[in-house]
């Protein structure tokens, strides 16, 4: 992929977790492991004694990386000697190490280039090291995050899960000219209903009927590489993918600044999950979030991140506060709407009055109904989180476009309540 993607590489680095594995195995290099259109590369790591059937994970890397990179830069293989499953890292070999997710052949089952390579990896290692077919995952960053995607799209007959951190949905990539580079998807332009980014990927295999993997998205709010409106793009087909409501069945904050939705089940098996993290830009994966994808995975025992208590703010001097920040691109932005109750009485249902900036016009909106679409606005609880009680906070956003001003409403009102802002 292009220099956009090239360019936050070093944000991606930084963020990673350097943790080599503890023990003795070592990371090896795989040749002549099968079917390999694209001529991508293949280390391997298999740690002390591992399980006689073994789970498998391939943990893609993102633009200008490699499977060696991505093996001492995040925490996968340490936790692979703990839990005893095999890890599995592609390296792409083209210029700009970015993997294929936008070509016609990446985008269907065994139509060829980057897919069919990993693929092949996974079959060699089933067959090698006697893993299970029945507990093969995906997870990756960035480039690694789409091709994520791509692979449990195309592929639901080898893959059970995925985790994609800063991705992009299924297909959103796609190309017909040989370029690699998709900037109205990269810059979060492509919006689909759900029901057509799902049938994007029931395209991609003709005729399956099969299970179809469970899927993690993680997104930071200020993602300027690949933009925030891809994390609610991916909800939605994912969602409709498994044939559940985008409505949460459970929201928390499992940590600060995470705000976690789980779809079709609240528990940490849920078909879809996704955790939004405010202020973090294109820096994914970061310290113990590996561990939260071996969890939805089932690669871990005895760990429910569902204990973890929720965090709450501290409770400010008037009856609410609002946190609202704005991710602005081009014509374009998204708002992150945190409204935190710092009164002492439970809140049954919010109504959030607020002016948007002249040239301002909402197009979508989530965890809430907001309208009109432009000028005076009020933004509405859904069914799931009218309910704050004091000190606990719901939050909400959506994407606009505008002409220019892309500054934050002077005033906010809760219930008819003015409140302070932070």
């Amino acid at each position: 992929m292009a220099g956009a993607v090239a360019a936050a590489a070093a944000l991606i680095v930084a963020g990673l977790i350097t943790a080599p594995p503890a023990s003795s195995a070592q990371l090896t290099e795989v040749t002549g492991f099968g079917t390999n259109p694209s001529n991508l590369r293949m280390h391997l790591y298999v740690p002390d004694g591992v399980a006689a059937r073994p789970a498998v994970l391939v943990a893609v890397h993102y633009c200008t990386g490699s499977g060696p990179a991505f093996y001492s830069g995040t925490e996968f293989a340490s936790l692979a000697d703990r839990y005893k499953f095999v890890v599995i890292y592609p390296s792409a070999t083209r210029s700009g190490s970015c993997f294929d997710v936008s070509s016609p052949q990446a985008l269907r089952h065994d139509g060829g280039s980057d897919p069919v390579g990993i693929v092949s990896m996974v079959r060699y290692v089933q067959q090698r090291h006697n893993a299970d077919p029945a507990r093969t995952y995906v997870t990756g960053a960035s480039s690694g995050g789409m091709m994520t995607n791509v692979l449990i799209g195309a592929y639901p007959d080898v893959f059970k899960a995925g985790a994609s951190f800063m991705g992009v949905p299924f297909a959103c990539f796609a190309t017909t000219d040989g370029s690699s580079w998709n900037s109205a998807c990269a810059n979060g332009q492509i919006v689909r209903t759900p029901a057509q980014w799902g049938d994007l990927v029931r395209a991609a295999y003709p005729g399956y009927s099969g299970a179809r993997p469970r899927m993690q998205i993680w997104h930071g709010t200020e993602d300027a590489t690949l933009r925030y409106p891809n994390f609610q793009e991916q909800i939605k087909q994912w969602t409709n993918v498994h044939g559940v409501s985008q409505t949460p069945s459970l929201t928390d904050q499992p940590q600060s600044g995470w705000t976690r939705t789980r779809y079709g089940g609240t528990g940490t098996m849920a078909p879809v999950e996704a955790i939004s993290l405010q202020g973090v830009g294109h820096s994914l994966p970061q310290g113990g979030m590996a561990a939260r994808v071996i969890d939805f995975f089932g690669l871990a025992t005895g760990v429910d991140p569902t204990t973890t208590p929720t965090v709450t703010p501290t409770p400010g001097t008037g009856a609410c506060r609002i946190t609202y920040d704005v991710n602005a691109w081009n014509t374009g932005l998204t708002a992150a709407v945190t409204i935190a109750n710092t009164s002492t009485a439970q809140i049954s249902a919010w109504n959030l009055t607020f002016t948007l900036p002249a040239g301002q016009t909402i197009t979508s909106a989530w965890n809430a109904t907001v309208s009109p679409t432009s000028g005076q606005v009020t933004a509405r609880n859904a069914g799931y989180n009218g309910s704050i009680a004091p000190g606990a906070s719901a939050s909400f956003g959506f994407q606009a476009n505008h002409g220019g001003n892309t500054a934050k409403p002077p005033a906010f009102s809760l219930n008819g309540t003015a409140c302070t802002s932070a």
